[in-house]
């Protein structure tokens, strides 16, 4: 089977790992794929938000199956064009991204199935928004609308955090994407990732995780993208996942089927627990960044297998063989991010950290410049290790990270505390 992924990042090079393991798999392209995918993948020059030319691109490679890695291209309909032109397709339409897209539009299916979730409220003016700001109190939660790479939302613990956080978005800090914000009660917790893959019907679970959102050791610092995760996430025991399926995600699901918007792909779910209860925070319509990593991990070549039981509507007979296992990923971000940063370092030591089924650097934002690995984004690395306990997986990712020089980088050094406290 010929095989494309979309995408540059450390979920695709995870992805593409898992995938290339699998005997399904003949010939694997990544576009526009990055130095790390090089060394398990083909890699393409191809525009991923065009969607004709996607399907141009797998009509002159023959390809069999597509995999769409990251929100943006889904949200701008490239699963649309590719199933319109007949390719086996993983991902959900352009309407069904709307769940991630539109946090407004995620609260209405919320409202609609009656999903546990925090009170929220939205505004396209500052004034209203401000005044129900001061009339609720703080802490309380600020996020752009629609699609902001990650970064689209405060978590304020003041008035005037969130006073400015509404000046920043409605005013364009986030473009088209802040024309309008959803302010949500704070909700109080701890915070876990469920991922399950749907083909519109029928639901699988796929694995538990938990990130790092904070920059700084001791969740400190603003938020970021992620700076590691581990799986699974013990917050999210056995039953607190049933409910999370019975109350959450199985009634969106059916909603969106409703609407004839069917969703068919991963659905992420970004849960608050509390006593016993999980409420949604917010859906993600593709793998999370780093999550995916750790799930690829521990997934190994039976992801294919599921994805393409997904794509064909056949996951009443999907199963997932989990072993006994945990893994976790720290992740290395370049010195300044969240904030400013240099691009062009020059990583070294790459070549002295194992790779195999319990090690892996996922590469997250890598370019090979006259044979040196150089850093172009603001997280580069994933750093990620399987073992018999977090711990065991833990410390085999930061025996990997003491291989590394690159004096421009840097890591949280606690991933994996809560689990382990």
């Amino acid at each position: 089977m010929n095989i494309l992924i979309l995408g540059s990042g450390g979920r695709e090079h995870a992805l593409a790992w898992a995938v290339a393991q699998n005997p399904k798999c003949d010939r694997l392209i990544v576009a526009p794929g990055n130095a790390g995918i090089a060394g398990v993948a083909e890699c393409a020059d191809l525009d991923i938000m065009d969607g004709a030319a996607v399907v141009e691109f797998c009509a002159e490679q023959a390809i069999e199956f597509l995999i769409v890695g990251p929100e943006a291209p889904l949200a701008a309909g490239v699963a649309d064009a590719a199933r319109a032109a007949g390719i086996l397709t993983f991902g959900p339409s352009a309407a069904a991204a709307r769940l991630e897209a539109s946090k407004a539009f995620t609260k209405e299916i919320c409202d609609a199935c009656g999903a546990p979730t925090a009170g929220y409220a939205r505004f396209t003016e500052a004034g209203p928004a401000k005044d129900h700001i001061r009339a609720q109190g703080a802490p309380i939660v600020v996020k752009a609308d629609g699609l902001a790479a990650g970064k689209g939302v405060v978590v304020a613990m003041t008035l005037d955090e969130a006073l400015a956080a509404v000046d920043d978005m409605l005013g364009g800090a986030f473009g088209a994407a802040g024309a309008e914000v959803v302010i949500e009660e704070f909700m109080s917790g701890e915070e876990a990732s469920f991922f399950v893959l749907t083909d519109g019907v029928n639901v699988l679970p796929i694995g538990t995780a938990q990130d790092h959102k904070r920059v700084g050791d001791g969740d400190t610092g603003p938020n970021t993208g992620g700076m590691g995760a581990y799986s699974p996430a013990p917050v999210l025991t056995p039953a607190i996942q049933q409910q999370a399926l019975d109350q959450i995600v199985l009634p969106t699901v059916r909603e969106m089927a409703a609407r004839g918007t069917p969703f068919q792909g991963v659905l992420y779910a970004g849960l608050m627990i509390e006593n016993g209860r999980a409420r949604l925070v917010e859906y993600n319509v593709r793998f999370g960044d780093p999550e995916c990593q750790v799930l690829m991990m521990r997934l190994g070549a039976q992801a294919l297998d599921a994805l393409l039981a997904c794509a064909e509507g056949r996951l009443a007979e999907a199963r997932i063989d989990w072993a006994d296992d945990h893994a976790l990923t720290v992740v290395m971000a370049a010195r300044g991010y969240p904030g400013a940063y240099a691009k062009g370092t020059v990583i070294r030591g790459l070549d002295r950290c194992p790779e195999d089924s319990r090690h892996m650097v996922f590469h997250a934002g890598t370019a090979l410049n006259e044979g040196e690995i150089t850093a172009t984004g603001g997280r580069v690395l994933n750093v990620t290790a399987r073992g018999d306990t977090l711990s065991d997986a833990r410390n085999r990712a930061y025996a990997m990270i003491d291989h590394i020089r690159w004096p421009e980088g840097f890591c949280r050094s606690d991933i994996g505390w809560r689990a382990l406290k």
